[in-house]
């Protein structure tokens, strides 16, 4: 770094400053346009050298410069002007405003409008917001965007996607995601995750009938629009971001020490039988103690053992920016490096940890073919490869939490007894049963996988103004092919159980070998999964934009579609045939003065989902706005509140992504002609038998699409063109929904379920943004927003059989909520139990949940089950930050918040002690922490301690979903802090770049929740792969 900074020094005190001999004293005043007051900080440079000043607090300046120079006049919020010096000695500059946020330009549907003209409900993300220290891009939209439900579950690399709804989950049906396009065309949740945020021009969020209309039978659930970087014309600029990480969890999940295990294990058997057989003999517990060996007496922190503290991780971004008259181009490349968390172990010449590796290169290509012709030419590829454990980095998390910490150590040295051995000893317990070591579970092999996306697409735009003003025809093909393998390669550890001492001294330890016919020394193979996939789409265009007499605008959009989708590996018949859609969508404008709007949009889809009577769709949307900010009468409060505006929209959306995709064609009937579970003997040959003919679906022509009708009122307010307000009001109600019939008797014989769209649901909630930008004169700038997002949904119809008891119903309660006892308390002891009303799960003692009794009825069975709690997605998220830079340094904070919902510990999987099976292995579960320091005991007969009395078996009992276990989902985290610094032009010019940028930065740093097991965002998922707190260091330079 001291060379680095020598280095810099010597160039900047070497460059070459020199006057011509025509050189002269410039002096002159930058004022500002709207105030006619004096303009301090403003950059004043001579175009293409390194000389240059800044006005003072007057605004004004003095330049020695030749008349041929140029000087360039630039401040941050004002548009930048070059003059030519000439024969001028003095200069009196005004600078002018930006454009306003209402004159930018908005992506929508297929086309793009002014943001003072936008009638549909839209929110635009600027990709500045989206640069996280991470190559997840869906992990960067919690709370940014207001209309946008987003959680994290899991911190492993490759599987840390975001679950992300727009205004909530609306329906109950197969597809309740948003669609996806990027470019124009449909991708995955994983083609987004893998987009490089460096590589992104706009980033939209679609929310209503009017927005998402055009795009007919997929846009139910709103659309994400994405649009990637053009080549523009100039000189070749070069951008470069180089980021290395610090990855650790957030937080770990605390076991309880070993000591403790095995004293409360033995009080576990003790409690529920008093003359049961303890586990841990009192000599055990001693030796332990005191640690008299650790291979007789084993104490093994599993978590230590295979997990680290942290990790590190690399990201690299090119790109490469520019062009000519005919022709521009923007390219592209990525890569980064995710690893796990896992400890490597030296002992094998392989390494198990999880290893995430992603590559992109991105192509965009603008041609112009003619006066009127432009041809792109975008391409776009995308590759992962991954090694990690055999079965993933959370499993080797549950294994922690799945083994017991004192029954054997993870592995035994060889000795000098066992000298020639060649495999790793593995440790294990005496006796009949198998345990699972995860330490040889992890160790023993890996997994590995590739997934490939590759892209190739053309577009072609004609302007027909020779036809008439304003008419242009559009013409895109797109072809986009996927492909995924992985194997696996493992050996078959050898497991030893230790016999004790041999006769040659301390260390003569002995072990049995308990599985010498199964276990082996080499690697295997095994083949995975292979998936091929091939997928083509047309679209056509036809759009009309014109303005008469300076006050009526007017525009049309026609566009065709034509999607169709192959699968390679299909598994059946249904899954291998083409998915294909086909669609015409339009939309019209109308705008009056700049102050009254209308839009009308449609999409007309079909499906070969559907029978022919339903294989086409219609849906229609209406918009008005009204911006009374442009009227006359606004003019005495435009300079306070610069923009007031309403709008309305109505209209359905359709979702034709109903049922399992193998459910393909609803009006034909799957018939299985040869199915052994209904075969039938002939003769007295009992072993002759006849396969029988099963029907697993019956045919229903009437099965259509989902469609939603939404309502959306809005409000937009600007004060002092600094602050934007909008406020969304929304109301959608969903028909159609697909479910199985459940009314239909048993008595009629049928042998499969009849689905049928009978379901419907609704959903409401508002959203709002609060955006805040000022620059100051003394250069600094300050810029905050504010998002807030509130959904909530329900059942209106789900057929289902009559209940006597009203709760028990679906109708009326929210989408997603769970159903479960009422926990009162623990019962106080065995008395207790007798004198309250029986509970029907299991033999119940003192210390066990007691449940209220809903129905009164004197017992609690599955009656007395009730919605609980929050739904467990979120109906609130909400974010709110800020950015602020004084001179060449720059801070911003984002903090991220989520509300109403609720979730549950698995009490099954956290139970400790409790013995199971699991692939040949025997395993017993871990003891949190917490339990061994709040449960119910004789001696602490405490009835609302976290957990209820001890066993080292399932307790039916305290296991019912109940609110005992119910904990609340609200957070609020620190969800990034950023410290920037950036090398002064003067030092960046000598250097030959244009910019220079170091950061610091900080993801998930701080988290408030009342919940402290684990990372309250992974909800019920806790003992599985943490999510992550990062530190990153970057630089990014452009030249």
């Amino acid at each position: 770094m001291k060379n680095k900074i020598c280095f810099v020094l010597c160039l900047t005190l070497l460059f070459p400053l020199y006057l011509s001999a025509q050189d002269r004293m410039i002096r002159g005043k930058v004022i500002e346009a709207e105030t006619n007051e004096p303009l301090p900080g403003v950059s004043i440079l001579i175009e293409n050298s390194t000389r240059g000043v800044t006005t003072d607090i007057d605004g004004t300046f003095e330049l020695r410069a030749s008349a041929s120079d140029n000087l360039v006049f630039s401040f941050l919020g004002m548009e930048s002007q070059t003059l030519n010096v000439g024969d001028k000695t003095y200069l009196e500059v005004t600078m002018s405003r930006q454009v306003s946020d209402l004159e930018e330009v908005t992506v929508v549907g297929f086309g793009r409008q002014r943001k003072e003209s936008v009638v549909a409900s839209i929110t635009t993300v600027r990709p500045s917001e989206l640069k996280i220290p991470s190559s997840n891009l869906t992990t960067a939209l919690s709370g940014r965007v207001a209309g946008m439900i987003s959680y994290q579950r899991s911190g492993e690399p490759g599987m840390d996607n975001a679950d992300f709804f727009i205004r909530g989950v609306t329906t109950f049906g197969y597809k309740v995601d948003p669609l996806i396009l990027i470019d124009n065309v449909e991708v995955t949740p994983t083609d987004m995750a893998r987009l490089q945020v460096d590589d992104i021009e706009s980033f939209s969020i679609m929310k209503d009938a009017t927005a998402t209309a055009i795009y007919g039978a997929r846009g139910a659930n709103g659309v994400i629009l994405i649009t990637t970087k053009e080549g523009q014309e100039g000189p070749a600029r070069v951008n470069f971001r180089v980021e290395n990480a610090m990855s650790a969890p957030t937080k770990k999940v605390e076991l309880a020490d070993p000591i403790t295990y095995m004293k409360l294990h033995n009080e576990a058997v003790l409690t529920r039988d008093p003359l049961g057989v303890l586990p841990y003999s009192y000599k055990k517990i001693d030796n332990t103690v005191i640690g008299s060996g650790s291979l007789m007496y084993p104490t093994t922190d599993w978590q230590d053992l295979l997990m680290k503290d942290y990790t590190m991780n690399q990201r690299v971004n090119l790109s490469v920016r520019g062009g000519g008259k005919v022709a521009q181009y923007f390219v592209s490349g990525a890569f980064n490096q995710d690893n796990g968390i896992l400890k490597v172990d030296q002992r094998n010449n392989f390494n198990s940890n999880v290893n995430l590796k992603t590559y992109s290169l991105r192509g965009n290509i603008n041609i112009n073919l003619g006066k009127t012709t432009e041809m792109s030419v975008r391409m776009n590829g995308s590759f992962d490869d991954y090694i990690g454990p055999r079965q993933g980095g959370t499993q080797v998390y549950n294994d922690v939490m799945m083994t017991n910490p004192v029954l054997f150590p993870p592995y035994y040295p060889a000795g000098e007894r066992y000298q020639y051995v060649k495999h790793i000893m593995f440790g294990n317990a005496s006796g009949s049963k198998m345990f699972l070591n995860p330490y040889a579970n992890m160790v023993s092999g890996y997994r590995e996988y590739s997934r490939a996306m590759m892209l190739a697409q053309l577009e072609l735009r004609q302007n027909l103004k020779s036809i008439t003003e304003g008419l242009n025809f559009r013409l895109m093909m797109n072809t986009t092919r996927n492909s995924f393998f992985d194997l696996t390669r493992q050996y078959n550890p050898f497991y030893y159980s230790y016999q004790g001492l041999g006769s040659k001294g301390p260390n003569d330890h002995i072990y049995y070998l308990i599985n010498e016919d199964s276990g082996t020394e080499y690697l295997n193979y095994s083949e995975g999964g292979k998936q091929v996939s091939s997928v083509f789409y047309m679209e056509s265009a036809l759009d009309y934009n014109r303005t008469f007499q300076d006050k009526h605008t007017v525009s049309a959009l026609l566009v065709y579609i034509m999607r169709s989708q192959l699968d390679g590996n299909a598994g059946s018949l249904q899954l291998s045939l083409p998915f294909r859609n086909i669609g015409l969508s339009g939309r019209t404008t109308y705008a009056y003065d700049k102050r009254y709007f209308l839009e009308f949009n449609f999409g007309l889809n079909g499906s070969e989902r559907f029978h022919v009577s339903q294989r086409y769709g219609f849906f229609p949307s209406i918009g008005l706005a009204w911006t009374l900010s442009n009227e006359a009468f606004w003019e005495p409060v435009k300079k306070v509140v610069s923009n007031f505006r309403l709008r309305g929209t109505y209209g359905l959306v359709g979702n034709d992504a109903i049922g399992s995709p193998a459910d393909r064609f609803f009006y034909l009937s799957n018939v299985v002609m040869q199915e052994p579970a209904r075969a039938a003997a002939f003769g007295k040959d009992l072993s002759y038998r006849h396969n029988g003919i099963s029907i697993t679906r019956y045919p229903n022509e009437d099965i259509t699409w989902e469609t939603s009708y939404k309502t959306n009122l809005a409000l937009e307010v600007g004060l002092f063109e600094k602050t934007n307000i909008q406020v969304d009001l929304f109301r959608e109600y969903r028909r159609n929904i697909l479910m199985n019939r459940s009314n239909i008797p048993t008595s009629m014989g049928l042998s499969a379920a009849i689905a049928a769209n009978v379901g419907e649901a609704s959903s409401k909630g508002v959203d709002f943004s609060i955006d805040h930008s000022q620059a100051f004169r003394n250069g600094s700038w300050f810029q905050s927003r504010v998002n807030f997002t509130y959904a909530t949904s329900k059942y209106e119809v789900y057929e289902e059989p009559q209940y006597k008891e009203p709760w028990l119903y679906r109708a009326g309660y929210p989408i997603r909520i769970n159903r479960g006892l009422i926990a009162e308390r623990l019962f106080i002891d065995d008395q207790d139990v007798s004198n309250s009303p029986k509970q029907h799960f299991g033999e119940v003692r003192g210390g066990d949940i007691k449940y209220v009794d809903v129905n009164k009825d004197g017992q609690i069975t599955n009656l007395d089950r009730v919605p609980i709690g929050y739904p467990t997605t979120p109906e609130i998220n909400y974010g709110f930050g800020f950015s602020y830079g004084v001179k060449d340094f720059d801070l911003s904070m984002f903090f991220q918040g989520s509300a109403r919902s609720s979730f549950w510990i698995d009490p099954s999987a956290t139970a400790p002690f409790v013995e199971r099976t699991r692939g040949g292995f025997y395993t017993q579960t871990q003891l949190l922490k917490s339990y061994a320091e709040d449960y119910w005991s004789e001696s602490n007969q405490n009835i609302y301690a976290l957990w209820p009395r001890l066993s080292e078996t399932i307790v039916e009992n305290n296991i019912q979903t109940s609110t005992w276990f119910m904990r609340d989902g609200t957070f609020l985290r620190l969800k990034q802090l950023e410290l920037g610094y950036t090398l002064p032009e003067k030092l960046t010019n000598n250097l030959k770049m244009s910019n220079l940028r170091f950061y610091v930065n900080g993801t998930n740093l701080l988290l408030w929740s009342k919940f402290k097991l684990w990372d309250v965002e992974m909800a019920g998922n806790g003992l599985g792969y943490p999510i992550q707190r990062v530190y990153n260091l970057g630089l990014q330079l452009s030249f």
